[in-house]
């Protein structure tokens, strides 16, 4: 953003102001100024201001460039929007750090650097939401570049600054200057006196008397009081007019009112101020609660300048300067609140195990210093106490136990089994491996005898077959005999002799695991010839284990839906009475004449072959015939 701006930063005060006193003079009794005329502008009066804006949403924390100002510039606003932990920075062309450079954060004051001095400003952090800002009256004697040291997200800094669009050159302090405007003959209207004058110095530019040729101006007649007592302040000059010959007052109407209406300044009190020391703010607390300590900055300084406007130029200094024994702590204690602390709020609660190792536990809970219950988080969890633990209540008593013998024996005659079940337990009811227990396993098995068996029949079964299917639903089967036993010797007899025994069951249902979706058929078709290549046919579905219809199977392995039978040609039954009477039977059947009894029979034999090759044939013609 630019525009127009009617400030002459450009120039040194007092050259502007002897400038703008020869101008005067030099102007026609109209009052205007010599560029009036040609309808231009004054060169002291164009400027363009620039403005900017920096703002963005995330950065990576370091120096990000927002600006570069060019030399020229004056008249200088630096300003981040809202209060954050962000600070500017300026270094010079050439990457001097002038402010904040390096990774070094600089004291609030005013910095003197490239032709002009740089007030940087922080606001208190409790008091006040604005930012930071730099600001600088110009002119720069090089580029200015500006920075942002990024820490939190979304800052936002605007700048502005003017540049002359068309630069008028003064004549430098000590300079003489004499211009004298002649009338139409080429002679004096006026006489000027040549004198040399200085910034600091007011000039006189008499006024001169045409008709008695008596010289008017202004003298230095006192000042105001000095802005500060030390540290070069300024004072305001006091003018009075006079004749310059006999130094007598006259009205200031005599003299030149440009003069008088500046306000001459000057500088006193040019002693260096005592050092002093410059006392930053307290950091944070470095504790959240319960004794911490926070820090702050304090830096020997000398105030070298104080300008009219209040604010003051001042230098780092050694400390001895300002008395090391007197320096102000730079560490204190600090503490924001009481700590939360652990309140243990229940006893141990029993073993989990009546022997052997097992656990206990307890309510710890952290308590604030008023009472209340607070988030664990509030009390130091390095010193929370335990909440739970391992208790020991001593070793196990392991035991064999054993169930009853079973009452039957496992055979009605002869020897067989009885049997009971071991296990290994502790006292505490906690079933083990049953090699945990010490002493020797009692045994499970016992044998039994139910008496001889004379001449007693029975059914003797053999194992189990393997599963018919290796997935889904399957058959396995086992061996069946009758046997005869007699006393011990077993015989296999015919298995009508055991028909009033209840016989076992020789085949039943197995399922190893689901076979997922697979393929499934049904029984082939009858063929649909006898003979001569004819076809049959099927149905295939995709079934899941629910023999719910699925479309998961896998394409590659369908099976076929249809397939050719009956390949065999077909060979007709020779009667002996058909035969063909006539050797062009052939003739016959190509011209189709067999649908006709007369030619059947003539040619018995080669049409009856014919009607079985092509059955349909002959009917389909005998029915267009």
């Amino acid at each position: 953003m630019a525009g127009l701006w009617q400030q002459p930063c450009y120039l040194g005060q007092g050259r502007v102001l002897a400038l703008l006193h020869l101008i005067c003079l030099l102007s026609p009794a109209t009052g205007a100024l010599p560029w009036d005329n040609t309808g231009g502008s004054s060169p002291l009066e164009q400027f363009e201001v620039v403005k900017g804006n920096f703002s963005r949403t995330f950065l990576h924390v370091g120096y990000h460039k927002i600006a570069e100002i060019p030399a020229g510039a004056c008249n200088i606003s630096i300003q981040e929007t809202k209060k954050s932990p962000n600070y500017l920075a300026l270094l010079s062309q050439r990457g001097v750090s002038i402010i904040n450079g390096n990774w070094l954060i600089n004291r609030p004051g005013i910095y003197v650097a490239l032709g002009t001095y740089l007030t940087y400003r922080r606001p208190n952090e409790i008091r006040s939401r604005n930012g930071e800002s730099i600001t600088a009256p110009g002119p720069l004697t090089e580029d200015l570049h500006v920075y942002l040291i990024y820490q939190q997200p979304f800052p936002t800094v605007q700048y502005e600054y003017s540049m002359p669009l068309n630069r008028y050159l003064a004549p430098e302090p000590g300079t003489p200057s004499a211009v004298l405007p002649l009338d139409d003959d080429g002679k004096t209207k006026q006489s000027i006196i040549k004198e040399a004058w200085h910034p600091n110095q007011v000039p006189s530019y008499p006024t001169v008397n045409s008709e008695s040729h008596v010289t008017y101006t202004w003298i230095k007649n006192g000042h105001t009081e000095c802005s500060t007592t030390c540290g070069t302040g300024k004072r305001q000059v006091v003018l009075e007019c006079v004749e310059k010959d006999s130094q007598t007052a006259v009205p200031a109407d005599f003299c030149h009112p440009a003069i008088e209406t500046t306000k001459w300044e000057e500088d006193c009190n040019i002693q260096p101020c005592p050092a002093y020391w410059d006392v930053g703010e307290w950091s944070e607390c470095s504790r959240r609660c319960g004794p911490g300590t926070q820090h702050r900055q304090v830096i020997c300084r000398q105030v070298t300048d104080v300008h009219a406007s209040g604010t003051e130029t001042s230098v780092t200094v050694k400390s001895e300067m300002c008395g090391s024994s007197d320096m102000p702590v730079t560490q204190s204690t600090c503490q924001l609140k009481i700590c939360s602390q652990w309140d243990i709020r229940s006893e141990w609660s029993p073993c989990s195990v009546p022997c052997g190792v097992g656990q206990r536990t307890r309510e710890v809970v952290c308590v604030s210093n008023q009472g209340d219950v607070d988030d664990d988080q509030e009390c130091n969890m390095n010193l929370k106490p335990d909440t739970i633990e391992n208790c020991d209540m001593g070793l196990c008593a392991r035991s064999w136990f054993t169930s009853i013998w079973s009452q039957r024996c496992s055979a009605e005659c002869g020897r067989g089994s009885r049997t009971r079940s071991v296990v290994c337990l502790m006292d505490h009811v906690t079933n083990l491996p049953l090699d945990s227990c010490e002493g020797e396993r009692p045994p499970e098995v016992t044998s039994c005898d139910s008496g001889p068996c004379q001449n007693r029949l029975e059914w003797y079964t053999g194992p189990w077959s393997q599963c018919s299917a290796e997935c889904g639903n399957g058959t396995q089967t086992r061996s069946v005999a009758c046997i005869l036993n007699s006393d011990g010797q077993m015989e296999v007899v015919d298995q009508l002799k055991c028909s009033s025994l209840s016989k076992p069951i020789t085949s039943q249902p197995c399922r190893l695991k689901p076979c997922g979706v697979q393929w499934y058929v049904t029984e082939w078709s009858a063929c649909s010839r006898t003979c001569n290549a004819g076809f049959r046919v099927r149905e295939v579905r995709c079934l899941a284990d629910n023999i719910v219809p699925s479309d998961r199977c896998d394409p590659s392995f369908i099976l076929e839906s249809r397939e050719e039978c009956n390949k065999q040609p077909c060979v007709a039954e020779i009667d002996p009475l058909c035969s063909d009477k006539y050797h062009n039977c052939m003739v016959v059947v190509q011209a189709r004449l067999c649908v006709y009894s007369y030619y059947r029979s003539v040619c018995c034999a080669s049409c009856s072959r014919a009607q079985e090759t092509h059955p349909n044939s002959f009917q389909n013609n005998h029915i267009r015939r």
